[in-house]
């Protein structure tokens, strides 16, 4: 089975820059979007390519939201964390199969001048509680744009010019790793623990053309999956966002 995480920044921008031939390409069993700044009227992706599609819109039109299409038809789907409080951006899906949940995550941004950063702890806190509790039903695969580089070879100069920066700093790099850390593995990193790749640039620095980026996206498989996991590839020759799609690629029914 092939999976792909992709925050695609604006779906409606990428679906004209041709998306569904990408996907076509690409090929995956099921496919995680973040950022998607739609309402599920506005996204008109083939069913011929997925025929099953669930959407969690932000009540802001425009911002956020998450995306879950599939070639394989999930025993149930549910949409946030069940606190309303959090629940308002569209940024979680998550699909129930027979021997594992899919989780879709578009973690929140701390912000310009860190102006989110305490909503941010909160989100880590009870996201992980989340996590922890379907983990005990059956094992998960959590993907998505996580907006937090776990280490220094996380970001391109070792995030000197970047500490104190939203998505580097203390308190996010330590929620991260006392959340979701303590249960799921870093799938990319077990396989490659000394390569630097990344799998977001910036726009304004043109940080990917200069490979001057930051690897936020990530899959995280529950310990009991990891065995099943034969590869996970940033697929940064993937154009159309200031993110590249991940893929996931696992032996499990």
């Amino acid at each position: 089975m092939r999976l792909i995480t992709w925050n695609v920044n604006g779906i409606r921008a990428v679906m004209k820059k041709g998306l569904e031939q990408m996907l076509d390409y690409l090929d995956a069993d099921m496919v995680c979007f973040q950022e998607t700044k739609a309402q599920q009227e506005q996204i008109d992706l083939s069913e011929d390519l997925y025929p099953y599609q669930y959407i969690s819109s932000a009540k802001k039109k425009g911002y956020s939201g998450t995306m879950i299409v599939s070639r394989i038809e999930p025993i149930s789907v549910s949409y946030g964390l069940g606190i309303e409080e959090l629940d308002q951006e569209g940024r979680v899906v998550c699909a129930e199969f027979e021997n594992f949940y899919l989780v879709d995550v578009y973690t929140p941004n701390a912000g310009e001048g860190l102006k989110r950063l305490d909503f941010r702890v909160k989100w880590d806190i009870a996201f992980a509680d989340y996590i922890k509790k379907i983990n005990q039903v059956k094992p998960v695969l959590l993907c998505g744009d996580f907006n937090v580089a776990r280490t220094e070879d996380d970001i391109w100069d070792g995030g000197v010019s970047e500490a104190g920066s939203p998505g580097f700093t203390p308190e996010e790099r330590l929620g991260f790793e006392r959340g979701l850390m303590q249960i799921l593995k870093d799938s990319w990193r077990e396989l490659h623990p000394e390569d630097r790749q990344y799998t977001w640039w910036s726009y304004y620095s043109r940080g990917r053309e200069k490979n001057q980026g930051w690897r936020i996206d990530y899959w995280l498989i529950s310990p009991s999956l990891m065995d099943k996991v034969e590869d996970v590839r940033i697929l940064d020759d993937v154009f159309g966002s200031d993110h590249c799609p991940v893929e996931l690629e696992i032996d499990i029914d």
